[in-house]
């Protein structure tokens, strides 16, 4: 998943319009990003006027034991 929605969200709609896959949905208490439909464009990201969309980091690669 590319991105999340924080805490902080207001629920205020900004980023429902913007997103053009629609992998934005309400929820309760805060709006859910679907990582199945997120194409990772960002267009959520600069509307959003708390600042609640997040990028999730990439979980380090490991190597293998052995």
């Amino acid at each position: 998943m590319p991105f999340l929605i924080d805490k902080n969200c207001t629920r205020c709609g900004a980023c429902l319009p913007e997103c053009p896959t629609g992998a934005i949905a309400e929820a309760e208490p805060i709006f859910l990003i679907d990582a199945d439909v997120c194409s990772d464009c960002m267009a959520c990201v600069p509307v959003c006027p708390v600042h609640a969309i997040q990028r999730i980091p990439e979980a380090p690669k490991t190597e293998p034991v052995k």
